[in-house]
């Protein structure tokens, strides 16, 4: 590529003409190897004045996790959205799941039925890593060396994060009514109680429909 360090401006053109070809979103890293190997420093800087000059246009230059792309501002979604929508619902148990993921990444299944308290069968991971929010991280160095699950860039994209740092509190779920009595296990793993261990109660029978979890999409 040729020299763009001669005129103002050309370096943010240049970067700006890049993410909209994109076909996905691209980190500070793969722009640079695009535009002829800059330096990070100077993408990062035509990143961020960028950024600032589309604030207050129809579209938005955003990063997520680490990746950055052009979206519509969240004020017009409005007049792009369809009339038909295709809904991607999750099951209570598949949520559950996501969530601790979420908060406590990387996890191994094991780490995840301890904190739920019932077992999560593996087509509840399969639903999620198929949606594109967990994948596969490595496997935990002890012994059986169990798969460790996190969430990806497009988990952080769908949910409108820049990073996990913005995922809500305890108290912004609460007020939003998104926390029942019965999510008291999931309230105390998120406050950072660690595992959560269910009271014995040997005079109820198991809840069949929280132990199975046949999940899918749609359902």
């Amino acid at each position: 590529m040729s020299d763009m360090s001669g005129e103002p401006g050309t370096l943010e053109r240049a970067v700006e003409a890049t993410l909209f070809a994109a076909e996905e979103p691209m980190g500070v890293e793969a722009l640079a190897a695009h535009l002829g190997g800059l330096a990070h420093g100077d993408v990062r800087d035509a990143l961020g004045l960028l950024e600032a000059r589309y604030r207050a246009r129809g579209v938005h230059l955003v990063e997520r996790g680490g990746r950055w792309h052009f979206e519509t501002a969240p004020d017009l979604a409005h007049l792009l959205r369809r009339e038909k929508e295709q809904v991607r619902r999750l099951s209570r148990a598949a949520t559950e799941v996501l969530a601790i993921i979420a908060y406590h990444e990387p996890v191994s299944r094991a780490e995840i039925e301890s904190i739920r308290g019932v077992q999560t069968s593996a087509g509840t991971l399969d639903v999620l890593m198929e949606a594109g929010w967990v994948k596969p991280a490595g496997r935990r160095e002890v012994p059986g060396r169990p798969v460790i699950y996190a969430t990806t860039p497009d988990f952080l994209d769908h949910f409108g994060l820049a990073s996990r740092r913005d995922l809500p509190g305890i108290d912004e779920l609460r007020a939003a009514g998104l926390l029942d009595p019965v999510d008291e296990a999931m309230e105390a793993s998120l406050e950072g109680m660690g595992r959560f261990e269910p009271e014995e109660e040997p005079d109820e029978e198991p809840d069949e429909g929280d132990t199975a979890d046949d999940e899918n999409l749609g359902d």
